[in-house]
């Protein structure tokens, strides 16, 4: 499909208002025709979805077929209102909480071969549902992966992650996939390397979130460090990529009232959007579309991240969000020159992760002074 990676897209990480992620289990699809007809009319144009594993997969041997038509009826339901969707696949983390298959014995993920066969099942039989739909945008592997599943060498996880996008790109040549990891890897080698994560996907998937990242430790929302964390964590990801050109996807950023005033989460959307626009991010992902109900018992800071509340109304953050995706969408995509960048930090066995985290802080202080002199 066209990814339409030379132009400015605005998208969302997608929680069922009625029932979380818990609809596949409990899937109403009147309620969710509702919820996507709200997100369209907030101007986004695609959605980022969450494939809960041990719901479609519930052993090593069977992929659920009542869960894989709910998949192909939301398919069905985004085409209907030209929304383009990316799945992730291996979920995983979500929301604060790990979601499990039950053949998964707590070994190390990513070099226990019994994982392998059931992984793949898995894959392939989602593939073959989504090839169907030209809505399709690719996998992300899960979602961040390396919060329910760490290894302590990172060459196995890139070792894994070469082969499940390889067989992603055999099933569905047609799309595009990544691997939606979050800030970590990006700061210090844990479980990827930020080098293979940047060279290995065609479209490098960035969660840019100012609380876990420590931008918030460097000045409040409204300062350089946290509005634009976003630009310099692209530049980072191009520098190690060796293509400062290469397609980026800001695919998870945020805010809660816990870590900044309510009042002031529009005007923090808007100086991220702009910041990652004037620094050649394209395609831009809220999380989330709507807010959490507090029944659902999920971490406190989850419950107020929507565009829409739990009626499906826009919150003030949502109309702001409408408001750039008349304003942006489908602009040219232009990628500055900020000429020579500094030297990337370099990991070693005498350095710790606290250690290299600091440095990669330093290096990105000295990218956004660049960025915002």
């Amino acid at each position: 499909m066209d990814q339409r990676l030379d132009s400015i897209r605005f998208g969302v990480n997608y929680i069922p208002r009625e029932n979380w992620w818990y609809a596949w289990n409990d899937f109403s699809q009147d309620s969710i025709a509702r919820d996507l007809d709200a997100i369209a009319a907030l101007g986004a144009d695609h959605l980022r979805i969450m494939l809960v594993w041990p719901y479609l997969q519930p052993n090593r041997g069977w992929v659920s077929p009542a869960h894989l038509d709910r998949l192909d009826q939301l398919m069905v339901l985004t085409a209907e209102r030209n929304l383009d969707v990316c799945p992730a696949l291996y979920t995983g983390w979500l929301s604060g909480w790990p979601f499990r298959p039950v053949f998964d014995e707590g070994r190390d993920f990513y070099r226990e071969p019994a994982m392998r066969e059931p992984s793949e099942l898995y894959m392939r039989a989602c593939a073959e549902r989504l090839n169907q739909h030209a809505n399709f945008l690719g996998f992300d592997l899960g979602n961040e992966m390396n919060g329910c599943w760490k290894t302590p060498d990172p060459r196995d996880g890139d070792l894994w992650m070469e082969h499940f996008l390889s067989l992603a790109e055999e099933l569905c040549p047609q799309a595009m996939h990544v691997n939606g990891v979050d800030h970590q890897p990006w700061f210090y080698p844990e479980t990827f390397t930020p080098g293979f994560l940047a060279q290995r996907q065609r479209l490098i998937a960035l969660h840019c979130w100012v609380e876990f990242t420590g931008a918030l430790q460097r000045g409040d929302h409204r300062q350089r460090a946290s509005v634009q964390l976003v630009p310099a964590m692209a530049a980072l990801a191009r520098k190690y990529a060796g293509d400062m050109a290469k397609p980026i996807w800001l695919q998870e950023f945020g805010a809660t009232s816990h870590w900044m005033p309510e009042a002031e989460i529009p005007a923090f959307l808007e100086a991220s959007v702009r910041a990652a626009v004037a620094g050649g991010v394209g395609r831009i992902t809220w999380w989330a579309s709507h807010d959490i109900s507090p029944k659902f018992q999920f971490p406190e800071i989850e419950y107020d991240m929507g565009l829409l509340d739990t009626s499906n109304r826009p919150k003030k953050v949502g109309e702001t969000f409408r408001d750039l995706a008349k304003e942006l969408s489908g602009r040219a995509l232009t990628i500055p020159d900020w000429g020579g960048l500094p030297e990337l930090p370099v990991a070693s066995p005498d350095k710790t992760q606290s250690e290299l985290h600091q440095q990669t802080w330093r290096w990105i202080e000295e990218v956004q002074g660049i960025i915002s002199p």
